[in-house]
C-alpha cells in the first residue's frame, strides 16, 4: 500500500527582528523535503503579524517578494482539535487545508518562544521542535540559567533588571562582575540588543539598547575563552552533532557575525580535543533534559581558558540555511540536511 503524503504546515516570517533570517531558513526546509513522503504547505507571517497561505515560487520567499506577487491568502488555523485544518479566507467564502503537523521555522520572539507551539497543541496539531514550556524557558536567559545551574552546569554570574531598577544598584553589581561584561534583553534572539561592554561609561548606553528589545535586561559575566556548541536531534534517544567552535577575531558573535562571518570563523569539528568535546556533548545533554527540549535544539556554551564549559543559551529554532550551525555540525557526523529534516518530521508525527 503506497504511503499517504503527509502536508505538513511550513510558517515563516513573523512579527520579529529576524524576520529576514526566517525567510532564509524556511525556503531551505521547504527546498530540502523529501516530496516522497512530504508536501510542504508555506504559511507567511508578515511583520504586522498577517497569516497568508502562500502558493508562489520558493525563491520568493528568499529575496522577501513572497507577498507581492498575487499567491497568498488570508489564512488562519481551526481550533476544532477534530479538525487539523488551515482556514482559507477567501472573499468567496472559507476553504479548508487539512495538515498532519506544523513546522514553524520563526526566530525569535512570537515564533520561538511558545506562544505559536501553544496555538498548535491548542488545535491538538503536532508541531515539529520543543514544545510550550522549553521555547518559552529557552528564551528566557535568566530561567534557563536557573535550570541549568539546579542540574550541576556552570553559568555566568549575572544580574536581571527591569526598567525601574536603581541605576546606582546596576553600577555597584558591575563593578562586582567586573569589565568587561555583556548587557542582554533578556528575552531576544540572533544578539539583538546585546552589547560588550569595557568600561562603566558605556553602561547606561547598554541598558538602552537592550531595553529597546525587552522589559528586563541581564547583566552578564563576560566568559574568557570562545563558545562552541552542540546539534541535538532527538527526545528519548539524543543524536548529538560534532561540536562547533566560534573563533573571534575581535568583539563578539553579534547578528552581523553571525550570517556574515565578516571577521570571524566557524570550525567543525571544533579544535578541542576528543575527550573535551565529549565533555561538551554529555554538558549539552544535561541542558537539553533539563529545559524540557524535545525533538531538535542547539546548546550553545562556552569553553573557558581554564578549560571550564559554561552555559550560554538553547535556540529552540536555530537557523536552517544550507550554512548554519545546527545542519553543518550534524552534516560533520554524517547526517544530511535532507534526513534532518525528515527526522525531525518522522518523530512529530
Amino acid at each position: 500500500m503506497k504511503e499517504q503524503i503527509k502536508k505538513i504546515a511550513v510558517l515563516f516570517g513573523g512579527c520579529s527582528p529576524e524576520y529576514g533570517v526566517s525567510l532564509q531558513s524556511a525556503a531551505a526546509v521547504i527546498s530540502c523535503m523529501d516530496r516522497k513522503k512530504y508536501e510542504p504547505v508555506p504559511i507567511g507571517i508578515t511583520h504586522t503579524g498577517d497569516w497568508f497561505y502562500y502558493t508562489g515560487d520558493v525563491e520568493k520567499i528568499r529575496d522577501d517578494s513572497w507577498c507581492a506577487d498575487g499567491n497568498c491568502v488570508p489564512v488562519t488555523i481551526s481550533l476544532d482539535r477534530s479538525d487539523h485544518s488551515l482556514l482559507l479566507l477567501r472573499g468567496t467564502g472559507t476553504e479548508r487545508i487539512g495538515i498532519d503537523a506544523a513546522f514553524p521555522v520563526l526566530h525569535g520572539k512570537n515564533g520561538e518562544d511558545g506562544t505559536v507551539q501553544g496555538m498548535f497543541e491548542l488545535a491538538g496539531i503536532p508541531v515539529a521542535g520543543c514544545g510550550v514550556l522549553s521555547s518559552a524557558l529557552c528564551m528566557d536567559k535568566d530561567r534557563a540559567h536557573r535550570l541549568a545551574k539546579e542540574a550541576g552546569v556552570r553559568v555566568p554570574v549575572s544580574y536581571v533588571h527591569g526598567k525601574d531598577t536603581d541605576t546606582g544598584i546596576v553600577f555597584r553589581q558591575a563593578e562586582q562582575i567586573g569589565y568587561p561584561l555583556f548587557v542582554k534583553p533578556v528575552k531576544a534572539g540572533s544578539s539583538y540588543g546585546i552589547t560588550k561592554v569595557v568600561n562603566k561609561e558605556k553602561l547606561l548606553a547598554a541598558m538602552e539598547l537592550a531595553f529597546a528589545y525587552d522589559e528586563k535586561i541581564v547583566i552578564e559575566e563576560c566568559i574568557s575563552g570562545f563558545e562552541v556548541g552542540c546539534a541535538v536531534l532527538g527526545t528519548e534517544k539524543l543524536t548529538i552533532g560534532e561540536v562547533d567552535e566560534i573563533e573571534l577575531s575581535e568583539g563578539f558573535f553579534d547578528f552581523t557575525e553571525k550570517y556574515t562571518l565578516k571577521t570571524s570563523a566557524i570550525h567543525v569539528p571544533a579544535r578541542i580535543s576528543k575527550e573535551t568535546a565529549e565533555k561538551v556533548k554529555r554538558t549539552a545533554k544535561i541542558i537539553y533534559k533539563a529545559l524540557d527540549c524535545r525533538n531538535f535544539a542547539r546548546v550553545d556554551m562556552f569553553l573557558s581558558e581554564e578549560g571550564e564549559i559554561v552555559f550560554n543559551e538553547v535556540n529552540t529554532i536555530p537557523g536552517f540555511t544550507a550554512h548554519s550551525r545546527f545542519p553543518n555540525m550534524m552534516k560533520a557526523a554524517g547526517i544530511s540536511f535532507e534526513r534532518i529534516i525528515s527526522i525531525i518530521l518522522e518523530e512529530t508525527l
